[in-house]
């Protein structure tokens, strides 16, 4: 299917459907995964999307485990994910994509002229994105990074907060202002609330993050109404503030063998 042929209300309540989106040659021939679980009753529609980075597999593993465990009968509204946002660089296992090197999180809200990782952001914020009520990006710290499991949210949205809050995880990361070209500052362009997500990567999923992510985005289900039963969110050991630029943090000027003197989330001081 041609993503500009693409959209929700087209497709039967009641159902789960599952569909390629073909980008074409201008995306490097790439078919987009989609994943779609139409309520038997009209609601809210939650929006989720995982592998923005290919080295991030968390979120991928979360989307099929809920798309396993719903039950379109009791739903009230959609539920549509994209499990694999980025394909090359989740085949390629690179936090980038082998076609143009390009960080798709830096290139939103995309271009048909700008090479295929815009055309890919093109589609997905277009025929994915703007069809929500409600959007969180699944990401983790992949194999460079170490991230605690964590929500983030736009501290300017009270919406934003509420949710990174009942999503269950111990940390959450509100951001005053909003880096350029991610697919959250693309969902606020629109007017859509987001969280999004980390977890502590290693090229590997650790049981208990999937279990935050599992339970995180069943906690979002039932937030907005589309599942039923009580959302139950974890208490609160760290609420961290600030940018959370990952690519404007500090790079060690020096080849060598990393050793921390500090464990991750650990208070730290000038000349430590």
């Amino acid at each position: 299917m041609r993503p500009e042929e693409f959209h929700p209300d087209k497709l039967e309540r009641g159902q789960k459907h599952t569909l390629d989106l073909d980008l074409g040659a201008a995306a490097g021939g790439i078919n987009l995964p989609v994943l779609l679980a139409r309520g038997s009753r009209t609601g809210k529609r939650l929006v989720t999307t995982a592998a923005v980075h290919g080295d991030e597999y968390e979120g991928v593993r979360a989307i099929f485990d809920v798309w396993q465990a719903l039950d379109p009968a009791v739903m009230t509204g959609d539920w549509l994910a994209v499990p694999v946002a980025n394909p090359p660089a989740f085949w390629s296992g690179t936090r980038t994509s082998p076609l143009d090197q390009a960080n798709l999180a830096r290139v939103f809200p995309g271009s048909l002229e700008a090479g295929p990782s815009a055309v890919l952001a093109y589609h997905l914020a277009r025929s994915v994105i703007a069809h929500a009520d409600f959007y969180i990006d699944l990401h983790s710290a992949g194999i460079r990074w170490r991230m605690p499991t964590m929500a983030g949210y736009d501290a300017n949205d009270p919406r934003s907060r509420e949710a990174a809050r009942l999503f269950g995880a111990r940390v959450i990361w509100g951001h005053p202002d909003r880096v350029e070209g991610r697919t959250i500052s693309f969902a606020a362009s629109q007017g859509i609330p987001w969280p999004y997500t980390e977890a502590r990567g290693a090229g590997r999923i650790d049981p208990g993050d999937l279990a935050v992510f599992v339970n995180g985005l069943l906690n979002l289900l039932r937030h907005l109404g589309i599942l039923p039963g009580e959302v139950r969110p974890a208490g609160l050991e760290f609420h961290l503030f600030g940018s959370g630029n990952v690519d404007a943090g500090l790079a060690s000027t020096q080849r060598g063998f990393f050793v921390p003197a500090v464990k991750l989330l650990d208070n730290v001081h000038a000349g430590q």
